[in-house]
């Protein structure tokens, strides 16, 4: 059995010594973003490092625990904290949680994150729909052996968004008179946040939103079969460069608790449909 396969069974079943829970619907909750959990009616919590193989989530605003259990009566499992690349973890790593959840049973992951606004029309506390990205992040969670029994060699990532739940979720905005945006992430490896010169030139490639999580996820999701949805809340404006101002981590996690509420109401209702 190849490496991967015998991790995910490992993983399986230090979970299934705690929970059979079959989740349909993963969820990742991105920094400062982890209200949404809780509204699920919980039945089982689980910490990362009480599961083999789990890396641990080292970043301030990720609590770092599995929660299974119901939003609107739908079987859910939210990653309550997240992994980067950032930290010092391979991206075969901080996507093996996906993965796991796949096993688990999931068919739909829904990704959150903070990120930096380089569309001129963006305010802090935005919601951005993603409707696609640029892949800036220097190593592919694909890269390697590929086991054909978990995923085909070459994904098709003409559609790594599923279009559907973009239209969904836009008309439950427009309904719940949430601003929105719909726009293309690039995702970076991070930590630093970046500079003027570099934000000017990610909005001249097509660039909407920039941040530093989601797209090895989205990729490794794809690569399963996964129908995904995500959306960035927009933490600080980078665009152009007069408005670019001092941002902390501290101001990032600020503005995105302020705009959670929003966030949390668009993936309950879209999960809802589900």
């Amino acid at each position: 059995m190849p490496d991967t396969k015998i991790k995910i069974e490992q993983s399986l079943s230090s979970i299934r010594e705690k929970t059979d829970f079959e989740p349909k619907v993963g969820i990742i909750l991105g920094t400062g973003l982890g209200a949404l959990a809780k509204q699920i009616e919980v039945d089982t919590v689980i910490s990362y490092k009480d599961i083999t193989n789990f890396p641990i989530s080292t970043v301030k605003g990720h609590s770092g625990e599995l929660i299974f259990g119901f939003i609107d009566g739908v079987r859910v499992v939210a990653m309550n904290g997240r992994f980067h690349y950032y930290e010092g973890y391979s991206a075969k790593e901080i996507t093996f949680p996906v993965r796991v959840m796949k096993y688990l049973g999931i068919e739909f992951l829904f990704v959150s994150n903070a990120a930096g606004g380089i569309n001129e029309s963006m305010l802090n506390g935005d919601i951005m729909i993603i409707e696609d990205h640029i892949n800036f992040q220097p190593e592919n969670p694909l890269r390697g052996f590929n086991d054909e029994s978990i995923g085909p060699r070459f994904p098709d990532m003409s559609e790594p968004y599923s279009a559907s739940l973009i239209a969904r979720a836009e008309q439950i905005a427009k309904h719940n008179d949430i601003r929105y945006l719909k726009g293309v992430y690039l995702g970076l490896q991070g930590p630093n946040l970046e500079t003027k010169a570099e934000y000017r030139a990610f909005n001249r490639i097509g660039a909407d939103a920039v941040g530093m999580s989601t797209v090895p996820e989205i990729l490794v999701a794809n690569h399963m079969g996964i129908t995904c949805f995500a959306a960035s809340v927009i933490t600080n404006v980078c665009y152009p460069p007069h408005r670019v101002k001092l941002t902390s981590h501290d101001d990032v996690l600020d503005v995105a608790q302020a705009s959670e509420p929003k966030l949390s109401s668009l993936f309950k209702a879209l999960i809802k449909t589900l």
